[in-house]
């Protein structure tokens, strides 16, 4: 794997066009007279009035009853959804010296209401990037990141990947990123390493290690379904990493589905989590027409030679004598019943759609990662839980992921319900993150800097 409307401004007596403000610290933001969807459970709590100040959820009560300021901010949010932001679990942010494209990817993340990210390729200057966005230098959203790849190039000795291990606990990286390559040898010490220090591994599965002796090391998550297939299939020790194809899409008809259970079990038992990147199965590795994809809407954000490069990736995957497109269409539902499986069992699922990948634009793909769990079985509730109260439990975060009085705010501001219809996630008419109120009219505003030729 490669790496707003109108709002208005209440006074005392009347109405005022509120101010596009991107940075609103220390004053009181009201959104009034909004349906909450608190997250805790299934419900809609109607016509709420919902104050917030530096950061932080101050009161939600009835709007016919509601209090504050007379200097607050007040969106008129009547007839929409006020719900957490969402959490993307398997994001990218470029791996590289430069701060400003790093930028870009953050703006897109945030406009979908995207509130947090997980950058799985790390790089020096990220631990920058995440200083400078907690101080409010940089706007974007809460950051959290891996190192550098530990993989199959970087890691040749055991007492290599120790000492990498050891460096990147001492920088101050979140997680390690493991990437395929790593042989049994490598991939112990790289495990034992990790639990000695206190830095949890993350990612991919490699080949020669194995689902179960993945498990069995305690993986914080694990990304992509990785491994899954291939540990439900008789005889893989006789196979080579060519033969399966990637996270085993092509020997998915020989996948032994009595093992799911088991399967499942194992990772709940081990409590290793797993971040599904359903999108990748289902637009990269689809017999979708890459030139369709090339044209939707958001590829617009993404520069004619990243388009390109993906459409000759998926052409090249399709042209792949292995590949059959009534087999891949076996594996992405198998990958669907692998996905409702931990979801039944118990299993701890986590939003992440792995963008900026192929045909994955950031943002805008995690809300098609949310249909796609819809697709494998799950409830809209369901689904949105893997992006918000899931990741506060992952991340020991109890004052996010839900709607409450004293949770942080990073909110995302919806036109319809996506309890409904899971497609309303989409429809996104502002975002708070923090103490920064986004409006739509900003947002829209900024995105369109980002426009590509």
């Amino acid at each position: 794997m490669k790496h707003l409307l109108t709002f208005a401004l209440l006074g005392s007596l009347g109405f005022s066009y509120a101010q596009e403000l991107p940075d609103a610290r220390g004053r009181e933001i009201v959104f009034r007279d909004v349906h909450v969807i608190p997250m805790d459970r299934e419900r809609v709590l109607k016509n709420q009035t919902v104050p917030v100040r530096d950061g932080r959820i101050t009161a939600m009560e009835d709007a016919k009853r509601a209090k504050y300021g007379a200097g607050a901010l007040v969106i008129d949010a009547r007839g929409q959804y006020l719900m957490p932001g969402l959490a993307e679990m398997h994001a990218h942010v470029p791996p590289v010296d430069d701060l400003e494209p790093m930028k870009e990817v953050l703006l897109l993340f945030a406009s979908q209401g995207i509130t947090t990210i997980r950058g799985m390729l790390g790089h020096p200057r990220h631990l920058e990037l995440r200083s400078k966005i907690r101080s409010g230098e940089i706007l974007g959203p809460r950051f959290y990141t891996t190192g550098p790849s530990f993989n199959g190039q970087s890691v040749k000795t055991a007492a290599q990947g120790a000492e990498m291990v050891r460096q990147q606990k001492e920088a101050g990286y979140d997680y390690l990123k493991l990437h395929p390559g790593l042989t049994k040898e490598t991939f112990a010490a790289i495990a034992q390493t990790a639990k000695e220090v206190g830095i949890p591994f993350v990612g991919h599965v490699s080949f020669e290690v194995g689902v179960w002796r993945a498990i069995d090391a305690g993986y914080s998550s694990i990304d992509h379904l990785d491994g899954f297939v291939e540990g439900t299939v008789p005889g893989i020790e006789a196979m080579t990493e060519k033969q399966t194809g990637l996270f085993g899409m092509f020997i998915a008809d020989r996948a032994d589905t009595t093992q799911i259970p088991r399967l499942t079990r194992a990772l709940k038992d081990r409590n290793v989590w797993v971040v599904p990147t359903q999108a990748l199965a289902e637009r990269w590795f689809s017999p979708l027409d890459p030139e369709a994809l090339r044209k939707a809407p958001e590829m617009k954000y993404m520069s004619p030679e990243v388009r390109n490069t993906w459409a000759t990736s998926k052409q090249n995957l399709q042209a792949n004598p292995q590949y059959d497109r009534e087999k891949i269409g076996d594996f992405i539902r198998l990958r669907r019943r692998l996905i409702a499986a931990c979801q039944k069992n118990g299993v701890g699922l986590l939003l992440g759609s792995d963008a900026p990948q192929v045909f994955n634009v950031p943002g805008f793909s995690t809300h098609q990662e949310l249909q796609y769990l819809v697709d494998a079985g799950l409830s809209p509730y369901q689904a949105l839980r893997t992006g918000t109260v899931n990741v506060a439990a992952y991340l020991q975060q109890a004052d996010s992921g839900v709607l409450r009085v004293g949770a942080v705010s990073d909110l995302v501001l919806l036109a319809g319900n996506p309890l409904d219809d899971i497609r309303q996630s989409t429809r996104v008419e502002g975002v708070m993150l923090g103490h920064r109120w986004l409006s739509k009219a900003y947002l829209e505003k900024e995105l369109q800097k980002l426009v590509k030729p």
